[in-house]
């Protein structure tokens, strides 16, 4: 099959865009607004972008709470969103009253961060403490502004459990993170395969 996007001819019952682009990690974001009241959300456009230094992004659609605390703040930090945690991910995802706490609502602890104020999730296995770098709102193929806000961050400390480290390196099968797929879908990471680049 085939559609136009512009068009959004596809025929099927729901539009399959975010089910090609996967599986996508997920960016469990906790911040401060300008009042110290916590934020967490996630966000499932979120990567990292480079390693030297390190930077992530998270795509905002409309300029929720958490891009709106990183603007007021300059700071945020992405948990790792696992399996034993996904329940308490998605109740994190309810579109909470400004000022409202989804630690509080999801049950979930805050551990203080090093380097920035914003807490982290105690119970994540990994945790990036992020100072904001830049904010760019998207725009589309004819110059209009869309609602798509992305917001760049400079990784400046990072938490480890213990427990998922193995012979110095991260067994992933330990930490077993989400990925967001289409739809209503989620995957989990169980197996790892190795490969060797070719030298040529």
């Amino acid at each position: 099959m085939y559609y136009e996007t512009s068009k959004n001819d596809h025929g099927l019952p729901f539009n399959p865009f975010k089910a090609i682009v996967v599986p996508r990690p997920i960016g469990w974001i906790s911040t401060l607004d300008k009042d110290g009241k916590p934020n967490l959300a996630p966000y499932s456009f979120f990567n990292g972008i480079g390693d030297t230094p390190p930077i992530v992004m998270f795509s905002s659609n409309n300029f929720k709470d958490s891009a709106a605390n990183v603007e007021a703040t300059g700071e945020f930090v992405c948990n790792m969103a696992s399996y034993d945690l996904k329940d308490q991910m998605n109740i994190s995802s309810a579109p909470l009253p400004h000022g409202e706490s989804e630690f509080e609502r999801a049950g979930l602890e805050m551990a203080p961060s090093k380097l920035v104020k914003a807490p982290r999730v105690a119970a994540a296995y990994t945790a990036l403490e992020c100072k904001h770098l830049q904010t760019v709102r998207m725009k589309d193929l004819d110059g209009k502004d869309t609602e798509s806000w992305v917001v760049f961050g400079q990784v400046v400390a990072v938490h480890i459990d213990d427990s998922v480290l193995v012979d110095g390196k991260i067994d992933i099968t330990k930490v077993r993170p989400l990925s967001r797929l289409g739809y209503k879908d989620y995957a989990v990471v169980d197996e790892v395969f190795q490969m060797d680049r070719p030298n040529a």
